[in-house]
């Protein structure tokens, strides 16, 4: 700046030199001067000529005002480049990027609490245009609050008293008074509070996720006057990766539990249906449970994971163990009521790989696994209680999803699980994994269930979802030695054979705002059908059921 005035200064000195240096007016010719002041006279000859003359440095000074202009633009240009470099880059989202030493900035990221047709893709490169105001960043850390508000009203055609999930296995038979009975509930318990953490570590990738509802086991007396629905833990976990390298630890859905979209641990890219029943669809293979994660992604199209998973040998009330060793073996499976006392011995193991492929804009979903378990008892022996015979048993089922978009916003669904020994994640457990014969030892009781249907969003705020559920499950009996029938299926036992499910999903987004959330109309009906191995005098199980929710969700 200084330079430029220097310049501007000596232009100007030298416009006033030129105008001194001029010949003065009174030595022209035909002038007169004298020391009395005499009026002197200018020929029109001279005049001309200074006039031509002061238009002459007029010019020239408008070239001098602009060449100054110039130089100040280009000087303005250097200053600017030299400050650019020292501003903060600006996030996609217009939000500054935090700084570790400044004060804490929002960045906006997507809420992912409530899963949608359209699955995020990998987290670490999901991208969104849907900001959240309650985001915030500290240094290379954001934190995300998620969730929802749910207000539900349910209905049944019988009294199933499961309460806003149904127990597929339990509905009651319609010859009891129970099957001819109905229940109506209001319930926010659905309600979801969570949040996540995303950061960068050395060149790691790191998110945690915590989501919880109020669906944790209730106290006496909660409906009598204050609704106090308990807090349950869904999903505690941290995915890490680097490369094409991924690692999760802590509890989130099995990874036996079908996907939208590769191997993603995320609940938007998980398919769990849409329906508002918290037991989802009979027939729907699914877990929450804790577990360690490796996945492998050698393309962004093909992924490949092993899961280690909470093993749990699970019999329920569905099994009748043999008599001598009933009370023992009470405590060495899962019955529904016992807590950490089944004698589990090696994580499940549970394999899945995963392709995406497009077809245009359209994405096609296909996915292949398989789950390897093993059981085992310890029972006194017959000669002599105080020592003891192990019996074990392995066995193995396996899966084969797909989630097809075969029109713009139509998706095909199929899910088929089959196998031995998986009655556990089969629906909310509606099998035993196996039977104890009179000798102690183990046999596996046989399932296989599927999921079918369509989900698809014909405009914009509205979605339909038509699917189709069922589960049968093979009966395994032996005979005791006191004579009486033992194991699953047998006649006179109320065992279930088959459950199927038709439901029809309806939702409807009133308005969706990324600074103010979004609010939804979330419809279900369902028929649900259970069949017995023998009726033994009563008739078969079924039931209407509808869900009507508004859900508020956290922008």
């Amino acid at each position: 700046m200084t330079k430029i005035r220097i310049l501007c200064l000596l232009c100007l000195t030298g416009v006033a030199w030129q105008l001194w240096a001029a010949e003065p007016p009174g030595s022209l010719p035909n002038s007169t001067s004298d020391n009395s002041n005499k009026i002197q006279t200018v020929a029109p000859d001279d005049l001309q000529k200074l006039k031509e003359r002061i238009a002459q440095q007029e010019e020239e000074i408008k070239k001098l005002q602009k060449s100054v202009e110039e130089q100040q633009q280009l000087l303005n240009s250097a200053i600017q480049s030299q400050i650019m470099p020292a501003v903060k880059p600006v996030a996609a989202s217009g939000a500054a990027a935090p700084s570790a030493s400044g004060p804490a900035q929002l960045v906006p990221v997507t809420n992912i609490a409530h899963p949608g047709l359209a699955p995020s893709g990998r987290w670490q490169k999901a991208t969104t245009d849907q900001s959240s105001p309650l985001s915030f960043s500290i240094g290379d850390t954001t934190f995300s609050p998620l969730g929802f508000v749910d207000f539900t009203l349910f209905t049944r055609s019988t009294n199933t008293t499961s309460g806003i999930g149904t127990g597929f296995g339990g509905i009651p038979f319609n010859n009891t008074v129970a099957g001819k009975s109905s229940e109506l509930n209001m319930s926010l318990q659905n309600s979801r509070l969570g949040f996540r953490v995303d950061s960068k570590f050395m060149g790691y990738k790191i998110l945690g996720y915590v989501e919880t509802d109020f669906l944790g086991n209730q106290p006496t007396g909660i409906f009598v006057t204050s609704n106090s629905d308990v807090l349950r833990m869904r999903n505690v976990f941290v995915d890490i990766q680097k490369g094409a390298f991924e690692i999760l630890g802590g509890q989130d859905w099995s990874l036996a539990t079908p996907n939208r979209k590769g191997l993603s641990p995320l609940p938007s890219d998980i398919f769990y249906t849409q329906n508002m029943d918290t037991n989802y669809q009979a027939g729907l293979v699914w877990a929450r449970q804790p577990q360690l994660r490796m996945v492998a992604h050698p393309s962004d199209n093909f992924a490949i994971g092993l899961s280690l998973e909470n093993p749990e040998q699970y019999a329920n009330t569905y099994v009748t163990f043999p008599a001598a060793y009933s009370t023992t073996l009470g405590n060495e499976f899962n019955n529904n009521s016992n807590t950490y006392s089944a004698i589990n011995t090696f994580p499940d193991v549970i394999v899945k790989a995963a392709f995406d492929g497009h077809a245009g804009e359209k994405i096609e979903h296909i996915e292949a696994g398989g789950i390897v378990r093993e059981f085992k008892d310890t029972l006194p022996t017959a000669a002599n209680a105080t020592l003891v015979n192990t019996n074990r048993l392995v066995e193995a089922s396996g899966e084969v999803n797909a989630n097809l978009e075969v029109m713009k916003n139509f998706r095909l669904i199929a899910n088929t699980f089959f196998g031995a020994g998986n009655g556990r994640y089969v629906g909310t457990g509606l099998a035993p994994d196996v039977v104890v014969h009179a000798d102690g030892s183990l046999s596996p009781v046989h399932s296989y269930s599927t999921v079918d249907g369509f989900e698809t969003n014909f405009t914009k705020n509205d979605l339909i979802s038509v699917l189709y559920g069922g589960a049968y499950f093979s009966r395994n009996t032996a005979i005791d030695a006191t004579g009486k029938p033992i194991g699953f299926g047998f006649n006179g036992s109320t065992d279930n054979r088959n459950i199927q499910e038709i439901t029809f999903d309806y939702q409807h987004t009133f308005w969706k705002n990324p600074n103010y959330g979004a609010l939804t109309l979330i419809t279900q009906y369902s028929y649900l059908l259970r069949q017995p191995w023998t009726i033994n005098g009563q008739t078969s199980a079924h039931t209407n059921m509808v869900w009507l929710n508004l859900r508020y969700t956290l922008p």
